[in-house]
């Protein structure tokens, strides 16, 4: 019987952009319908994985700002 080698663990995205584009190029093949189903559940999971990744980013921008804001998180007026 031949052994499958297994896959190396994905590694974390470089930036949150790259995470962001990662999950968008994997949400357009996800919902093609043309992936058999083992690689639709690894896809899941790395998407899982990637909207983890840029959840805990913009809780670190936005924890960052509420330190800079003096810990009172104020409306971001754009002017």
């Amino acid at each position: 019987m031949a052994k499958t080698s297994p896959t190396p663990a994905p590694t974390a995205p470089a930036s949150y952009e790259a995470a962001l584009e990662e999950l968008e190029t994997l949400v357009v093949r996800l919902e093609s319908g043309q992936l058999p189903l083992d690689q639709l559940l690894t896809g899941y999971q790395r998407g899982a994985e990637l909207l983890k990744f840029c959840h805990d980013k913009l809780e670190a921008v936005e924890n960052q700002i509420k330190v800079l804001e003096g810990k009172e998180l104020k409306p971001w007026n754009q002017e």
